[in-house]
C-alpha cells in the first residue's frame, strides 16, 4: 500500500477533494509538454500517496501507476496521459461562459487533462469498487510511438498493463467510444526522366504520373466495417505531393504520401496488401512508411458490457475513428474504450477548451462504473 512522503519543495499541489473544474484548471496549470513531464508526474504521485491510501503506487520514470490488489475476479484499467502539444499562449487556465456554456480554456484540457482529473479524482474515491483497478498516468504520448511510456511499460513490466478492460481517458464528450482505426503511412513513388522545361518531349514528367494514383483515389470507395455494432468508417487519402528541384526542369521523381486509416478487423499486413491491389496496374513504387494497427471494441465481453449498464442506455456509444493508445493494449489482450471529457475536434486547437458540464458527465459516468457491489443502476458513488 502507499504511504505518504514529504513533497519536494516546489511540487505543485493537486487536490483530488476539489470541485472537477478546479482540478482540472490546476491540473492544466501545470506545463507538461511532451518530455517535460516531470512536474505533473510528480503532482499526481504526491496526490495519491497522500490521498489514496488503499492504492499501491508505483513510480516508473515520469508514468504514475497505482493499483489496488484485493483478489476481485475483474480488474479494469484507466489509463490517461500526461503530456499535451506545445503550449500556444493559453496557459494558465482561464474560465468564460459562451452561449450560455461554461467552459475551461487551456491546453491540455480537452485533450487529456479534463480525462486525468477526473482519472485522479476517481483513483481517491474508488475505495471500494466491485473490480480490481489499475490507474496509469503516463508520459510521451503526443510523440513517436516508440518514446511513449506505454511502449516501455508493455516490454518491461506487461504485468501493469493486465487487466479485463482498460479505458483512456481521451476526449469523447462523456461518450464510449470503441476501439480505433489503425493507421498506416504510404509512399507512391512515380519515375520520369529529367529534362528543360522547353523542350518537354525529350523528358518524361514524374508529377504527372501521379495523376493516374491521384484519381484512383478520387474514385476510391471507402469500406465501412461494422463491428460490435459500431460502424468504423475506412479513409485512404493523398496527403501530401512532393516533387520537381527546379522551374525550369522536368521532375524525374515525384511521391504522394498516403494515409490509410482502416478498420480494426483489418491487419497492417491486409491493410498494405489492399493498398498495393488498389494501385498494382499504375507504374509507381509502394513503401509503407509508418503503421500502427487498430484495436477491436470488445463490447461483447462481460467487463465492457458491465460499464454500459453502469453508465446507462442514454449514454453514447460510438466508434473510435481516429487512432488512439487503446491499440496498445490490443497485443495483449485487452479490450479497451476511451471515454472521457471534451470535443476531440478542439484537440492540440489554440481554442482548446473543455465545457463544465462534459468534466462533471464523465465524473459521474466513472463513479457509477466504479460504485460497490450491489450498487443499484443509476446510484453514484461520491454524490
Amino acid at each position: 500500500m502507499s504511504s505518504p512522503a514529504a513533497p519536494a519543495p516546489d511540487t505543485p499541489v493537486l487536490d483530488p477533494h476539489a470541485d472537477i473544474v478546479d482540478l482540472t484548471a490546476a491540473v492544466v496549470d501545470v506545463p507538461s509538454v511532451s518530455g517535460d513531464e516531470r512536474a505533473l508526474a510528480d503532482a499526481v504521485e504526491q496526490a495519491l500517496r497522500t490521498h489514496a491510501p488503499h492504492l499501491e503506487v508505483i513510480r516508473d520514470g515520469d508514468t504514475v501507476i497505482a493499483r489496488t490488489h484485493r483478489g476481485l475476479p475483474q480488474r479494469i484499467l484507466l489509463a490517461g496521459h500526461l503530456d499535451t502539444v506545445p503550449i500556444a499562449g493559453n496557459v494558465p487556465s482561464t474560465r468564460r461562459v459562451r452561449e450560455g456554456r461554461e467552459e475551461l480554456v487551456g491546453r491540455g484540457s480537452c485533450d487529456m487533462k479534463g480525462g486525468v482529473a477526473v482519472f485522479l479524482k476517481g483513483a481517491v474515491e474508488a475505495t471500494d469498487a466491485a473490480v480490481d483497478l489499475t490507474w496509469i498516468f503516463y508520459d510521451h504520448e503526443e510523440v513517436a510511438a516508440a518514446e511513449n511510456s506505454l511502449t516501455r511499460i508493455a516490454a518491461e513490466h506487461p504485468e501493469y498493463l493486465a487487466a479485463d478492460l482498460a479505458i483512456l481517458g481521451e476526449p469523447t464528450i462523456a461518450g464510449i467510444e470503441g476501439g480505433c482505426k489503425g493507421t498506416m503511412k504510404l509512399e507512391v513513388a512515380a519515375h520520369g526522366v529529367a529534362a528543360h522545361s522547353a523542350r518537354d518531349w525529350v523528358g518524361d514528367n514524374a508529377i504527372h504520373h501521379l495523376g493516374a494514383v491521384l484519381r484512383r483515389l478520387e474514385d476510391y470507395e471507402a469500406r465501412r466495417a461494422v463491428i460490435d455494432g459500431l460502424e468504423y468508417r475506412e479513409c485512404l487519402n493523398a496527403v501530401l505531393i512532393d516533387g520537381g528541384i527546379a522551374g525550369n526542369v522536368i521532375p524525374d521523381r515525384a511521391v504522394a504520401t498516403l494515409n490509410y486509416r482502416f478498420a480494426p478487423d483489418t491487419s497492417i499486413e491486409q491493410a498494405e496488401a489492399h493498398v498495393r491491389e488498389l494501385l498494382a496496374d499504375l507504374p509507381v513504387e509502394v513503401t509503407v512508411t509508418d503503421a500502427a494497427p487498430g484495436a477491436l471494441p470488445g463490447l461483447d465481453t462481460p467487463a465492457a458490457r458491465q460499464v454500459l449498464e453502469a453508465l446507462g442506455e442514454d449514454v453514447r456509444v460510438d466508434a473510435k475513428q481516429g487512432w488512439t493508445d487503446v491499440a496498445r493494449f490490443a497485443p495483449l489482450g485487452v479490450p479497451a474504450v476511451n471515454f472521457g471529457p471534451g470535443d476531440p475536434l478542439l484537440a492540440h486547437t489554440a481554442d482548446e477548451h473543455v465545457p463544465y458540464a462534459d468534466l462533471r458527465a464523465t465524473l459521474d459516468g466513472l463513479r457509477r462504473i466504479l460504485a460497490p457491489a450491489g450498487t443499484e443502476p443509476g446510484d453514484t458513488l461520491g454524490a
